[in-house]
């Protein structure tokens, strides 16, 4: 770790995606610190921040890469049929300090997202760059949230939690059902996990990962606002079309 780069809070520089270590795998620099203008730096470039509070601020590109491409979300009998059942009411950026908040107190083997960094993205919320995806049930309780950050026509998953069964699902169908219209090209979710993997993501080499976000974070979405708000009541047969069946 001590040949690893320290980057200057004063410079706003990273070395190459291409640099990382292989062991532990993806670790790039140490230091630097969490402002707008390096998390979005380092997020167009392929770069995250992950670390706890007894460490310095590391940052890692992993190779290879966990997405979610909008169009290839997997939807299960079993979860269309919770999704036909309008079990939960789907809204974004309603309660963004909650969800951010829930995503690191309800982990249960702890949690990366520390004061420092919670703020930060508190931060690139109030900017327009972070944003909340949040499920409530019928009571109108908080069952599950996810955020991520929105770069031209990338999105970048950062954590999600869910409280009732199947509320975090329903939230990624509703997110890239959303993402999908407005043109995304890519979900990143930067580390696979079981729970992704079953709901489509898959892993793609680091190289692939970064041409695909030249080629996208400076383009425009189809659509200039972020908003998703869908209610029982709404009836829209193309949210849930386009989405491959697996059982």
């Amino acid at each position: 770790m001590s040949a690893l780069p320290w980057l200057d809070p004063d410079y706003l520089w990273f070395p190459p995606a291409e640099e990382a270590l292989r062991e532990p795998d993806g670790l790039l620099a140490l230091g630097g610190d969490l402002s707008p203008e390096r998390l979005l730096h380092a997020y167009r470039h392929g770069i995250f921040p992950w670390f706890s509070d007894d460490q310095p601020i590391l940052w890692w590109s992993p190779d290879p890469r966990c997405v979610l491409f909008p169009d290839e979300v997997h939807v299960s009998r079993s979860l269309r049929r919770t999704l036909n059942q309008k079990r939960f009411r789907i809204t974004t950026d309603k309660v963004f300090r909650r969800i951010i908040r829930l995503c690191a107190s309800t982990r249960p083997e702890g949690t990366w997202i520390t004061d420092e960094m919670e703020q930060a993205y508190i931060e690139l919320h109030r900017r327009g760059h972070a944003h909340s995806i949040e499920a409530w049930n019928h009571r109108d309780e908080l069952v599950g949230g996810l955020y991520g950050l929105a770069i031209g026509r990338c999105f970048f998953g950062e954590s999600m939690f869910s409280l009732e069964t199947n509320a975090s699902k329903v939230i990624l169908v509703h997110l890239c059902g959303e993402l999908r219209r407005s043109g995304f090209r890519i979900m990143d979710c930067q580390v696979e996990s079981p729970h992704l993997l079953r709901m489509g993501a898959r892993t793609i080499p680091r190289r692939e990962f970064l041409t695909i976000l030249e080629e996208n974070v400076g383009q425009p979405p189809r659509h200039d606002s972020w908003r998703l708000d869908w209610t029982w009541n709404d009836r829209r047969p193309e949210d849930h079309t386009g989405l491959r069946n697996t059982e």
